[in-house]
């Protein structure tokens, strides 16, 4: 996971990032990784975190401008978030 080749995390969706933070995360807790490897598998799961926070914000944000109208129709709107 902290190899070069890992891919961006923003080109991440959420459950793709999330099974990455997982795997950080068993090898953190595993012990068998030497210092310096832990220590960018912690910056990486970091950002891991980061992002999937923003993608369950995101989320969060779209359901609560899930609304009715009058005829009892669900409708949602376009959120912008920055």
């Amino acid at each position: 996971m902290a190899e070069a080749k890992a891919k961006p995390v923003n080109n991440m969706g959420f459950e793709e990032a999330l099974a990455e933070l997982e795997t950080v995360v068993g090898r953190l807790e595993s012990g068998d990784v030497p210092l310096e490897q832990s220590i960018e598998l912690y910056a990486r799961g970091a950002e891991l975190r980061g992002h999937c926070e923003e993608k369950l914000k995101e989320a969060e944000a779209r359901v609560s401008q899930i609304a009715k109208t009058a005829d009892g129709r669900v409708t949602a709107k376009d959120v912008n978030i920055s």
